[in-house]
């Protein structure tokens, strides 16, 4: 064995965490390899064996051979006749399996040239299995790596004694990565693919902000606060949503930390991506009041059934701070809450026609008329039933389009009521 495949054992064993008997295991099978390859016919051996001698740096081919009687030696590959045996073992009788050294010249030399390619495709492969039993139950873990190569605008991750990658939409668009950066990264699987096993690490994904703050936050790693939610538009903007188990602990105040400690160290390492912390509630109307701090909506009005909340601010200004840059307040709070949040600038007519509606509807469950009469009665000023009760007949059959009867029937029906 020469010193550069000594050295090439020594680096595998220390730097891979490979054990010494697994690589000289891939060694012997790569001088196996190498001998056959030299040697016409060797593929007929049927016990073959590679011997290597850490000490002296040496290596011999033994085969396992049957002593056989001079007139029946037809197998020169499996067979040795009795008078050549004993000349090698003195001991040896007919129908013995001795070991015989079939090593050529300058083996060692050849040989190695031969089998290093083999050797560090076995020991590749050796090291992937040890990749794979390392991180098969690590799927949702945050890690610590460095980038190590570019390949086809996927990353390759150092992550110690095995490597990682983040395919190109694992990617945050706004993020610059550099050979010898070193940041942590989420592991979203470990998958078996063709040519072996594969970490699959993230920097986009929501869970990376999820594993920060339970890394970062003592109270979120003992249950005391839970993260509800995470919507995240990865370098831009991320919104969490935080719960407190206990009636004495904020939540928010103990993500943010002491004077915003916490929270710093996360959005360093999200390199200066926006993190906005929200207190949790089961009300949604309250919720996306909180969302949208700074602004003071006019109007909030949520459907459970649609699950809608419309949020009804003063002015553009407002609707500019409401929904945010290129929309990711709304859109991230949306996400976090799964309901459709939509912002709009305050209309007066709309406003007016909602009062319309409201009364019409009012009027028509009151009197017993058409929610289309009651709201032409509404838009005259008649909203309720005692505005109505001065209202002249001809007056509401003139203005509505309807005959004299209707108009007379309507006030009839306005007294009645107005007088119970």
């Amino acid at each position: 064995m020469t010193n550069d495949i000594t050295a090439l054992v020594d680096y595998y064993e220390r730097e891979k965490g490979l054990s010494r008997d697994r690589i000289l295991t891939a060694l012997a099978s790569a001088f196996l390899s190498a001998y056959k390859k030299m040697v016409p016919g060797a593929n007929s051996i049927e016990h073959l064996r590679a011997e290597i001698n850490t000490n002296k740096g040496k290596v011999r081919i033994v085969a396992a051979l049957e002593v056989v009687p001079e007139d029946e030696y037809k197998d020169k590959f499996n067979q040795i006749p009795v008078n050549m045996a004993v000349r090698l073992n003195a001991e040896a009788a007919i129908g013995d399996i001795i070991d015989v050294n079939v090593t050529p010249k300058d083996f060692g030399r050849i040989a190695v040239q031969t089998a290093r390619q083999t050797m560090m495709q076995k020991l590749l492969d050796a090291e992937k299995e040890m990749l794979y039993d390392e991180f098969k139950d690590r799927a949702g873990d945050l890690v610590t790596g460095t980038v190590r190569r570019f390949e086809k605008g996927d990353i390759y991750i150092d992550l110690g004694k095995f490597e990682g990658v983040m395919p190109s939409r694992e990617r945050v668009s706004t993020e610059e990565y550099s050979v010898g950066d070193r940041m942590r990264f989420y592991v979203v699987e470990v998958r078996v693919e063709g040519r072996g096993p594969e970490v699959i690490l993230s920097r986009s994904h929501p869970n990376l902000v999820r594993r920060l703050f339970e890394a970062e936050v003592v109270e979120i790693a003992d249950h005391t606060v839970e993260i509800r939610g995470i919507a995240r538009e990865a370098g831009y903007r991320t919104k969490v949503a935080v719960f407190s188990n206990d009636s004495k602990v904020d939540p928010v105040g103990a993500c943010v930390g002491l004077r915003g400690a916490r929270v710093k160290n996360i959005v360093r390492e999200l390199n200066n991506e926006k993190v906005d912390i929200l207190e949790w509630t089961e009300d949604p109307t309250e919720f996306v009041r909180s969302a949208l701090t700074p602004v003071e909506p006019r109007e909030i009005t949520a459907n459970s059934d649609t699950k809608t909340v419309l949020v009804i601010v003063n002015d553009d200004r407002d609707l500019s701070k409401a929904i945010g840059r290129r929309g990711q307040n709304a859109r991230l709070t949306s996400r976090l809450m799964n309901w459709d949040v939509q912002v709009r600038v305050y209309d007066p007519q709309a406003g007016v026609a909602k009062q319309l509606a409201e009364a019409a509807k009012a009027l028509s469950k009151q009197l017993g008329i058409a929610e289309e009469l009651a709201y032409g009665l509404a838009s005259m000023g008649g909203t309720t039933v005692a505005a109505l009760v001065d209202f002249e007949a001809a007056d509401i059959a003139d203005n509505l389009d309807i005959s004299m009867e209707e108009a007379e029937a309507v006030m009839g029906k306005v007294h009645d009521v107005a007088n119970q």
